[in-house]
């Protein structure tokens, strides 16, 4: 059974770092990409950041560039989000997603992960 588990949420001031961590279990994604979404209130879910199986490419959302940084370290089956600067603007669920396959692309649409996290608050006071 696969698992995907985040953690490291919370609530900070603007201009606070929080770093998020996904743990999976039950399988290793080998050669598939990871991501992670986030979902404010009343609005879709939608890309923060995606990572290539080797970590040597990346993707952001425009909002996030020069603020966060995705990393993984397959060894251990994580995958992290580091945001710093973080704006109230960033207010959101931030779930950790997964493809069922490999593939070389960096997709940002939601329907090409299979696997999904159960999601971690991150809430940023003004």
């Amino acid at each position: 059974q696969v698992q995907l588990v985040e953690s490291g949420g919370g609530l900070v001031q603007a201009g606070g770092s929080l770093r998020l961590s996904c743990a999976a279990s039950g399988r290793t994604f080998s050669g598939s990409p990871m991501a992670w979404f986030r979902q404010a209130p009343g609005k879709e879910r939608d890309i923060v950041a995606v990572i290539s199986w080797s970590g040597g490419s990346t993707v952001y959302a425009d909002s996030v560039k020069g603020r966060f940084t995705i990393s993984r370290d397959n060894a251990k089956k994580t995958v992290a989000l580091q945001m710093n600067s973080l704006k109230p603007e960033d207010t959101a669920v931030y779930y950790c997603a997964a493809r069922a396959g490999p593939t070389p692309y960096l997709y940002a649409e939601e329907y090409e992960y299979r696997y999904w996290g159960q999601g971690t608050q991150v809430t940023v006071s003004s």
